[in-house]
């Protein structure tokens, strides 16, 4: 695997409590990946909905309170029910919150080196990703000084059920700012004041029926 590969949390359920409910997969390679000229002028969504018909009494996966739009693309409906007759305890809304939490602490670590943190929220793959990234980074004395400024947007896209494991991907739209220097500290890449977005797909994985309640960041993708 040679992508920057990403573990998607199903969440963290309590963000500090548990680290998180889920994690995102791999990518590997360019530290500057993340930085990737790509925009896009939607609204980001506000707040989580609730994808559970016994609770909404909608018989469709709800709508963000106020009618801001939904955490979901109509093409991962259909997957998104599946996986809630298969574990009544899902919470779409709940997992994205995890989801946008789990992207900006692999980012942030990534960038930092921190592999502890990186070991906890991907599979194998995509931590084995990271570190030959990172170590190919410090082979050239070199250091990131990334910023997440913000997500704009972050939105379940497809969800898969299969072997008994749940896949579920989101799609990010995020302004990140990107520094590199050399062993001297000189800048040799990027800006801090020209901030590019991003447009990445995180699929993360979980063995329904299992009692870790963590998912792991299992690829990523840049559109």
């Amino acid at each position: 695997m040679t992508a920057f590969s990403i573990v998607l949390l199903a969440m963290i359920a309590a963000f500090l409590g548990m680290r998180l409910y889920s994690v995102l997969g791999k990518r590997t390679g360019h530290e500057q990946e993340p930085v990737l000229p790509r925009r896009d002028d939607r609204p980001a969504v506000s707040a989580p909905a609730r994808l559970d018909d016994a609770e909404t009494g909608s018989g469709s996966p709800s709508a963000l309170p106020g009618g801001a739009g939904l955490v979901y693309e109509p093409a991962a409906e259909a997957g998104l029910r599946q996986l809630l007759a298969a574990d009544r305890h899902f919470d779409a809304g709940r997992f994205m919150e995890g989801a946008e939490a789990a992207y900006r602490m692999i980012l942030e670590a990534f960038w930092s080196g921190d592999r502890e943190t990186l070991r906890d929220l991907c599979d194998d793959d995509s931590y084995e990703g990271f570190v030959a990234a990172i170590d190919d980074r410090a082979a050239r004395g070199e250091k990131l000084e990334n910023r997440l400024i913000g997500i704009d947007s972050a939105k379940i896209t497809a969800v898969e059920i299969g072997r008994g494991e749940a896949r579920i991907t989101v799609r990010y739209r995020a302004d990140i700012s990107a520094i590199t220097r050399d062993a001297d500290g000189k800048l040799i890449a990027g800006s801090m004041s020209d901030a590019a977005q991003t447009d990445d797909h995180w699929t993360f994985r979980r063995q329904l029926g299992s009692s870790d309640p963590n998912w792991l960041l299992d690829e990523v993708e840049a559109a």
